[in-house]
């Protein structure tokens, strides 16, 4: 794992992307990306299309942050929406990179892999960048990865939940399997420690929203993630000792005093 995280052909010095939803003021967003250091912010068209929030204001505040936008498809439930949304984020942010979500269960938010995988493919072929919110399935990144995927988002944890990595077998697993493929662990990171470990697992970059925003300091919050992450990717590069079953002394035994 080198320092930089590339992807789509473009080098990244920061592993963190960061979402821009909830924070308590527009103020605050801007102050966490900044001390967050991340270069990738994600941002929904939904949202920002309506709402509290004034598109064309909240578009400014991001162009004047310097970072790279990644429109996601939050809040749809079907392959024709995702697909619609996808193309309209395309002309409203000047981007093809989209984070593409097709939500298949209420109570968790769990993607519908199937849905997923159509959609990805529809927009890989029209030209879209495709960063598929997916779980640690397999047989669903093989698939999304043979519709044109050039990068894959398993996540760690219901959206939302702060749980951390629910499923760690099963995302160690997804990293052995596909080691030459950039993985990002995305949803339900809680805490800065919850980031330490998947980067320590060989993940690449961890993207996280409601644990930054919902913080009673979110850029106190964000700079502890930044610090966190490369934690754990200084860990990883160091190659850490594996864990044993027994207890093995620091201190030799040789030249010990005996009575």
């Amino acid at each position: 794992m080198g320092t930089n995280f590339e992807v789509y052909g473009e080098t990244l010095s920061s592993r963190l992307l960061l979402g821009t939803a909830q924070y308590p003021s527009p103020a605050i967003l801007a102050d966490a990306v900044r001390a967050s250091g991340a270069q990738i912010v994600t941002v929904s068209l939904r949202r920002e299309s309506g709402g509290g929030r004034a598109g064309q204001d909240f578009w400014s505040l991001i162009q004047g942050l310097g970072v790279r936008v990644l429109p996601n498809t939050a809040g749809c439930h079907t392959v024709a929406e995702a697909v619609t949304t996808a193309r309209m984020a395309r002309e409203v942010f000047d981007t093809d990179w989209i984070k593409l979500e097709v939500i298949g269960e209420e109570d968790t938010l769990q993607p519908d892999v199937f849905g997923l995988v159509e959609a990805a493919g529809i927009l890989s072929r029209d030209g879209f960048r495709v960063f598929p919110y997916t779980t640690e399935d397999l047989v669903v990144a093989e698939r999304l990865l043979e519709v044109g995927c050039q990068v894959l988002m398993p996540w760690g944890a219901p959206i939302g939940s702060g749980r951390g990595l629910n499923n760690p077998y099963g995302l160690r697993a997804m990293r052995a399997h596909f080691p030459d493929v950039p993985l990002v662990v995305d949803a339900g990171i809680g805490v800065p420690s919850h980031a330490a470990l998947a980067m320590e697992m060989g993940y690449d970059a961890i993207l996280l929203n409601t644990a930054v925003a919902k913080a009673g300091d979110p850029v106190a919050m964000a700079r502890a993630f930044a610090l966190a992450i490369e934690a754990g990717t200084l860990a990883r590069r160091a190659d850490p000792m594996e864990p044993r079953d027994m207890a093995q002394p620091s201190t030799p035994v040789l030249g010990r005093a005996f009575t």
